[in-house]
């Protein structure tokens, strides 16, 4: 075993997430095997709903793409792995991104105001207003991201599938007039 290897966390089996305490009133369901299996349906559905999680909330995001996981039979491990989108690294980035696409989306200019805008033109009441709008404009924009994020992860991870199960039946002649040149 190498040291980077010893250094690794382990991943959990699904006989020992099965027989967690806390997991033990989805135990059953997970481990049906259809979960954990790479099939060309639910991986697009483990992408998208991975996706959709982590934009969707800030925290807790594998718990919910797992809970999603289980009724619609996505792979649960790419479900969780895919949630690492929105990390400590990179949600900064993700956050200047949604407030971008919710001003997109929503038209939000500087004469939003209107006449309420007015009347309130004291320091922090109308500081306070700003930071509502800009929480809102930025929430609206991670519910975009989330919508758009998943339905491209879908597509994405189902022509990623498609092309790379052609490659490999495409290779399987080339293999087999290897084995047999005489044929």
């Amino acid at each position: 075993m190498t040291w980077l290897a010893s250094k690794m966390p382990k991943m959990p089996k699904r006989d020992e997430m099965a027989s967690n305490r806390w997991l033990s009133p989805v135990a059953g369901t997970i481990k049906r095997s259809e979960l954990w299996r790479f099939t060309r349906r639910s991986v697009p559905r483990g992408v998208a709903l991975g996706v959709f999680a982590a934009f969707i909330i800030p925290l807790g995001q594998t718990l919910l793409a797992v809970v999603l996981a289980l009724p619609s039979r996505a792979n649960l491990p790419l479900a969780a792995v895919t949630t690492l989108i929105t990390n400590p690294f990179t949600i900064a980035f993700w956050a200047v991104a949604a407030n971008k696409v919710g001003h997109f989306v929503l038209k939000i200019d500087a004469e939003t105001g209107g006449m309420a805008g007015e009347s309130v033109r004291s320091g922090w009441v109308q500081q306070l207003a700003q930071w509502a709008e800009l929480a809102g404009v930025t929430a609206f924009g991670f519910v975009v991201l989330a919508v758009v994020g998943s339905a491209l992860g879908y597509l994405f991870a189902g022509f990623a599938w498609r092309f790379v199960v052609a490659r490999k039946w495409g290779r399987r002649p080339a293999k087999a007039k290897l084995l047999h040149p005489a044929e």
